[in-house]
C-alpha cells in the first residue's frame, strides 16, 4: 500500500451522484461491503475502516439517469490488501449472483461491475511491484483472462465480512474528450508521470512508479461532451498531496498552464479540460498535522 501514502500523490476519495440514496446504500453496503461513516437525507460517506471516507454518494436535485457517450467516470477502483481478500469477495459476488467482468492486467488481478446507476467499479489486488515489468519509463499491462480457479485457492475458509480495513481507493479511470491537453493538465499541471500508453486512445499516469493512479481514455469518442449537470455519475474526486508545499507547487503549475483553480468547501478545486472536477488536499501541513 506504499503507493497510496506520502510522499506520493494519490486518489483519496471519489464522490458520485446517484438517483436513489437508499438503493445505492443497499448496494454499496450489501454487495460491495462498505460501512456508512456519515449520512444525511440526500448524501452519505462510506468507509472500509470506520475512520476515513473512500466514497461519497449524493442525490442531486432533479437527478437524471447517466448519459451515454460523455466525459466522466469510467470506473473507480478499490484496492484490496491481499489476494485472499480478492478471492473472498469473488465468492461473495458468486453467491449473490453479481454479474462481473474480470482481467489479469499483469500488474494486478481485477474484477469489474457497475452500481445501480451504471457507475463503473473495479475491485482489485496488486501483484508485488517486483513482478511488474518495466521498459524504460513504461510499465507492461495487459487485458488477459483472470484465472479464477487459481485465485480461489488463495481465499482459504475465512468467510467474506465486507471490505477489509486496509482497502484504499487504488485509482480512478476517466472518460475524457481528448488526450493532448489532458496530458498537459495532469503532467505539467498536477505533477503526474506517464507510465503507459495504449495507442492514441488511453493514457495511464502515476506518481512513485505506481502502475497507475489515474487512467484517461477517449473511448466515448474524441470530442465527447460533458454530461448534463444533474446527470448521475462523477461529482468529483480528491487528490492527496504529501504536504502543503507539494500542494502549493501544483497550484502554481496549474496557473502556469492557464488552468483555473479556486477554493471551494475548504479545498483547492480545479477541473480537467473535460470538466472532471478535482479537489486537491495536503496529507500533512507544515507542522505535520494530518488534514484528512
Amino acid at each position: 500500500m506504499n503507493f497510496h501514502r506520502e510522499p506520493w500523490t494519490y486518489v483519496g476519495q471519489v464522490s458520485l451522484k446517484v438517483q436513489s440514496l437508499e438503493r445505492s446504500l443497499a448496494f454499496y453496503q450489501e454487495v460491495i461491503g462498505f460501512r456508512v461513516l456519515n449520512r444525511t437525507d440526500s448524501s452519505a460517506q462510506l468507509t472500509a475502516d470506520g475512520k476515513k471516507a473512500l466514497l461519497s454518494i449524493e442525490v442531486p436535485e432533479d437527478a437524471v439517469p447517466k448519459a451515454g457517450r460523455t466525459t466522466g467516470l469510467y470506473h473507480f477502483a478499490l484496492l484490496l490488501p491481499s489476494r485472499a481478500d480478492l478471492a473472498r469477495i469473488v465468492r461473495h459476488f458468486a453467491e449473490n449472483g453479481v454479474q462481473l467482468g474480470a482481467s489479469d492486467h499483469l500488474v494486478s488481478e481485477a474484477l469489474y461491475l457497475s452500481d445501480p446507476d451504471g457507475n463503473g467499479i473495479e475491485v482489485y489486488r496488486d501483484r508485488d511491484p517486483s513482478e511488474w515489468a518495466w521498459r524504460d519509463s513504461e510499465v507492461a499491462m495487459a487485458v488477459d483472462p483472470l484465472n479464477f480457479q487459481d485465485l480461489l485457492t488463495a481465499g482459504g475458509q475465512q468467510p467474506w465480512d465486507g471490505l477489509p480495513a486496509g482497502t484504499v481507493m487504488g485509482h480512478i479511470h476517466l472518460h475524457v474528450s481528448e488526450l493532448r491537453r489532458t496530458e498537459e493538465f495532469y503532467i505539467k499541471g498536477l505533477g503526474f508521470d506517464v507510465v503507459a500508453r495504449f495507442g492514441s486512445q488511453a493514457l495511464f499516469i502515476s506518481t512513485g512508479n505506481y502502475h497507475h493512479h489515474i487512467g484517461l481514455n477517449t473511448w466515448n469518442g474524441v470530442g465527447a461532451p460533458q454530461p448534463p449537470k444533474h446527470s448521475v455519475g462523477l461529482a468529483s474526486f480528491t487528490l492527496v498531496y504529501p504536504n502543503e508545499e507539494a500542494l502549493s507547487r501544483a497550484a502554481a503549475s496549474l496557473t502556469a498552464i492557464g488552468a483555473d483553480a479556486w477554493q471551494e468547501d475548504g479545498a483547492l478545486t480545479t477541473a480537467d479540460p473535460s470538466g472532471n472536477r478535482i479537489r486537491l488536499l495536503a496529507e500533512r501541513g507544515n507542522e505535520g498535522r494530518r488534514l484528512r
